[in-house]
């Protein structure tokens, strides 16, 4: 499955943003699939990630009640609704799935990145 991320760009505090990652391959539906995010320096870290049909879903604390993660399973695609965006949200964000069944991963599959600048 190749992950293809998008909807990243330059938002003001406060505002909102849609993030999108369409997967190839017709076995989607099988991988937990995940949000992740890194600035420069900083380790990459986990932010949010959705189970197999979308019914179950896992937050980092840091966005709980901000973020929103689900999947379109006929469109292969994974999305991350972000509201109410702080400077401290500002990061590259990754798609990424996992074979496992839990959302911590291990993560094997990643996309590219999608840059979020978030403006004070």
């Amino acid at each position: 499955v190749q992950l293809q991320a998008s909807g990243g760009g330059l938002v003001q505090a406060g505002g909102s943003l849609r993030l999108s990652c369409e997967a190839s391959g017709r076995t989607f539906s099988r991988y937990i699939m995940g949000w992740f995010r890194q600035t420069p320096g900083k380790e990459r870290e986990f932010v949010a990630a959705v189970n197999w049909s979308g019914g179950g879903t896992h937050y980092a604390d840091s966005v709980k009640g901000r973020f929103t993660i689900s999947r379109d399973n006929a469109k292969n695609t994974v999305y991350l609704e972000m509201n109410s965006l702080k400077p401290e949200d500002a990061a590259a964000y990754y798609c990424a799935s996992t074979p496992y069944s839990a959302y911590v991963g291990p993560y094997d599959n990643w996309g590219q990145g999608t840059q979020v600048t978030v403006s004070s």
